[in-house]
């Protein structure tokens, strides 16, 4: 469903994804990891079509990134860290307004949007502006935007940033319930956070980017067999490439 092939996003000489490769089968949902500045909001842009690789391919549900992207833009639901939300509108006509902007017909829109409203549990609060709800219910609002044409494919950038417990704990609940839907309904999901008690409750396979590079991609089962903690792996990780930096560093000044 989503394949990452040699992807690489180079600035001058600055190296913020090197050659990171991957796949991602339908209903999987994969935790993508990493310290800050790691890769993972570049690497997201990279899937989504926003940013322009510097080397590599991504294939979205079969359509290239970049040689179809109407095609495979279509069939992605992106959730950005900041939602892009108008707050003077309402829930139900943003949700509409993001349904026409996305291609959906004119005869289906009604009940895409009502669907997306429902499964977001946004019926209650579809009349209300958003400016006025709290921030657990816009970023409810931010997923409906990103599942009202029903894609395949969800990336979601920082879903939980911000929230409280009990907040956290529905935005969990709700993605779990996207990627374990049927047939069409049924949605591939990566996440990225920093957080990693999010991804142990609601991922199955863990992908870790530490300086631009894959430095782990295994299922959250086996990475946790021996009885460590995601904690422990990613600062094991996260260490042992910054010591790897420094010695490559050292050994070029010492030449």
């Amino acid at each position: 469903m989503i394949e990452a092939r040699e992807l690489s996003k180079r600035y001058g000489d600055i190296v913020a994804v090197d050659r990171v490769s991957f796949s991602i089968e339908r209903g999987e949902v994969v935790g993508f990891l990493g310290p800050n500045g790691a890769g993972k909001t570049t690497m997201m842009r990279m899937l989504t079509g926003f940013l322009p690789p510097t080397d590599g391919e991504a294939i979205i549900a079969g359509h290239d990134i970049f040689e179809d992207p109407l095609a495979a833009r279509r069939a992605i639901g992106y959730l950005p860290e900041t939602p892009p939300l108008y707050p003077e509108m309402t829930v139900a006509g943003y949700v509409e307004y993001a349904a026409r902007i996305k291609d959906v017909p004119r005869r289906e829109r009604r009940a895409a949007v009502d669907r997306a409203l429902e499964r977001c549990a946004l019926r209650d609060v579809a009349l209300r502006v958003i400016g006025t709800l709290s921030k657990g219910y816009r970023q409810r609002v931010g997923i409906a935007q990103a599942i009202v044409h029903d894609p395949p494919v969800l990336i979601l950038d920082e879903p939980t940033v911000g929230l409280d417990p009990l907040q956290i704990r529905e935005i969990r609940d709700l993605i779990g319930e996207l990627a374990s839907g049927q047939g069409e309904h049924q949605h591939t999901v990566i996440l990225s956070t920093h957080i990693l008690a999010e991804v142990s409750a609601i991922c199955r396979r863990v992908i870790l980017i530490v300086e631009g590079r894959k430095a782990v991609d295994a299922p959250i089962d086996e990475l946790t067999r021996d009885g460590h903690g995601l904690e422990e792996l990613f600062a094991r990780e996260a260490t042992r490439d910054l010591a790897a930096d420094a010695a490559a560093a050292a050994a070029e000044g010492a030449r």
